[in-house]
Order: C-alpha cells, then structure tokens, then sequence
C-alpha cells in the first residue's frame, strides 16, 4: 500500500483562485498555511508480519560499495534513520531557536538542521520534521518557511517537469551563456581566487553537501560573475551532492542565475568578498575548506590578493603560487553579465 509522504501536501494540491499553479512563493505559503493540516506520524508498529515465503530472497547478496563502482567516504554525513532521528531531535532541541540567526554563518553546521539528505531518501519524513519545528519564535517559523520552499518546488515541477530541461522564465530561453572551460575547471576545483567560492566547491567534492549560503554565492559566481549556463552548476550539484534533490537543487540554481520560478532578479549578483565577511567573518570557513589560506589574518582572508605583501608573507601566501588571483574582477564581471541579460531580455 503506498501512501503519499515524500512532501507535506501531494503537488499539484493547491491553486490560485482562477485554478492555475502558483508561480510566487509567498502567496503558496499563504495558501499552504491556511489549508494544511498536517497529520502527525503514526508511531512505529509494535510488530510487523512474516515475510511471505513467495517474495523472500534468501539467496540475493547485497553487493558491496566496491562492486557497485562507489569508494566509500568517511566525510558523508552518517546515514540511516537511526542517525537522521538523532540529528532530528538534536536540532529541534538545541538549534531550532537560532535557526534565524545562525543558518547563515558558514562556519556554524550546527546552526542548520543538516536533515536535507534524510528528507530526500525518506530516512525521516517530511511531517516528522513538520512536526518537531512546531513550536514558537522566529527560528521554528523561519525554518518551517525552508520547508514551505521545499513544498512549492516539488509543486511546481509536478506542473512544469520541463524546467529540468529549459528555464522557468521562457524570456530566458536562448540566453547568452558563455564557454569558459578554464572557469569552469577553476570553480569546479575550487581555484578561481574567491575563497568563498574556492571553500564551497572544495566542501562538495570532499564531504557531498555545500552549507546553504555558500551554495548561493557559488552559484551566483558560476551564473553571473562567469555567464556560464545555470544547468552546468546544477548536473554538477546533482552528481555530488548527497542531498541532490530535483526539484530544490533546479530551483535554487534558477533562483541564483534569475531564471527561475519566483527568482531572484537577474542584475541582484553577490559580491563573494562582502559575502564571506558577513558571514564567515573570522574566516573559519574558508581556512577549513582552503588550507593554504589558514595563517591569513581575518582581515584578509576573503581578500588575499589584496593583502600588503608583509601579511601575505607572514601567513606563508605567494599569490599565484600557493593560491590563485583572481579569475575576474568582480565590478567587471558584474557589469558584463548585467550587459548580456539587458541585451537578452530586452529582445
């Protein structure tokens, strides 16, 4: 018997007043909120029947990780429904109040729920969660808004499964994305002189999940400061993330390069340096991620090309040797990518 589950609510439940999906979020939530009723999760049963004789399989192996092509990896979150249980309760019972404040500190995983990759496998669902963020303050209603997004991304690809394929905004189709193989390499490796950026791309490649901010700085930085196509960014998020999600990891791609559903306005482009003192201000961060760049001083460390030779000296840094420049200029980048998106959007 199959029961609805992967979401809150099945996709496709809810409709604006003249019976069309909703393409902006808050009005969804609204919605959402003034209709859902979320049942709780029934309590494990006390016992379960035999397996039948007719559908066991006594003689299947399951194969090992190295049969299967996969190295294992000691830096995945651990998983299974035992541990995502207790990431559950330990969130909801330490790190749910500040959840407002601390999801957007880099260096603070404990400031985040963590629980993204167990909502994607199921190994706790989607009302368990619901229903552990139940309580008052800005930190439980901020992150049952996360939730919320988790619900209108699934709903909208129910009704739209062609944006995995094409943007959402049908005025972004025939964008003008640039071929950049050495930027791409470069972000892809985590060399393009950002340490933001630089520690983002590392985090992935070596543990299978980006902290939320850093995945929207990076993301602008492919998207925006090199114009190269959101869907490179996202085949790539989607082969390594652990938490890969279709339908969140497409929005949020299409959300940073602007063409996506309720997205962020094209000409917004995050300046990684400003981004990284605000929220990785001691550079903890970065100097976990980017290790050459561990001596640097907090006040250079999302800056360290532009370090006084003397500090970059004292931290054991030679620009272009243990770290690169950087690829671009942020205000020159920043301009050419506004300068595309005028020139497209204006046809």
């Amino acid at each position: 018997t199959l029961f609805e589950g992967e979401t809150l609510l099945p996709p496709g439940t809810l409709r604006t007043s003249s019976g069309v999906p909703y393409s902006v979020f808050t009005p969804f939530k609204r919605a959402f909120l003034d209709i859902a009723q979320i049942a709780r999760p029934l309590a494990a049963p006390a016992h379960l029947p035999a397996v039948p004789v007719d559908v066991r399989a006594d003689n299947a192996r399951i194969p090992s990780c190295e049969e299967l092509g996969i190295t294992p990896n000691d830096r995945v979150l651990e998983p299974g429904e035992r541990a995502a249980r207790r990431r559950l309760e330990t969130f909801a019972s330490s790190s749910l109040r500040s959840y407002d404040r601390a999801r957007d500190m880099l260096a603070d995983e404990a400031g985040t729920s963590r629980l993204s990759q167990d909502l994607k496998f199921g190994t706790v669902s989607a009302r368990a969660v619901w229903h552990a963020a139940s309580g008052d303050g800005r930190g439980a209603e901020v992150f049952r808004n996360e939730l919320v997004w988790r619900e209108f991304t699934h709903s909208t690809l129910w009704d739209r499964p062609d944006v995995l394929e094409h943007s959402f905004r049908r005025d972004f189709e025939g964008f003008p994305w640039r071929h950049d193989d050495a930027g791409w390499q470069a972000w892809v490796d985590g060399r393009t002189g950002f340490p933001v950026v630089d520690a983002a791309a590392r985090q992935l490649l070596a543990t299978g999940f980006v902290h939320n901010r850093a995945r929207m700085v990076a993301a602008s930085f492919l998207t925006k400061h090199l114009a190269i196509d959101y869907r490179r960014g996202e085949a790539h998020y989607l082969r390594w993330l652990t938490d890969g999600d279709w339908a969140q990891n497409n929005f949020n791609w299409q959300w940073s390069a602007g063409s996506g559903c309720d997205a962020q306005p094209y000409f917004r482009v995050f300046n990684p340096r400003l981004q990284g003192e605000k929220f990785d201000p001691d550079g903890d961060y970065v100097r976990r991620w980017v290790p050459e760049l561990a001596r640097m001083p907090a006040k250079w460390i999302h800056s360290p090309s532009a370090a006084p030779g003397d500090v970059l000296e004292r931290a054991g840094v030679a620009i272009g040797r243990d770290y690169p420049a950087p690829i671009v200029k942020h205000a020159d980048a920043r301009e050419r990518f506004l300068e595309l998106a005028r020139n497209h959007l204006r046809k």
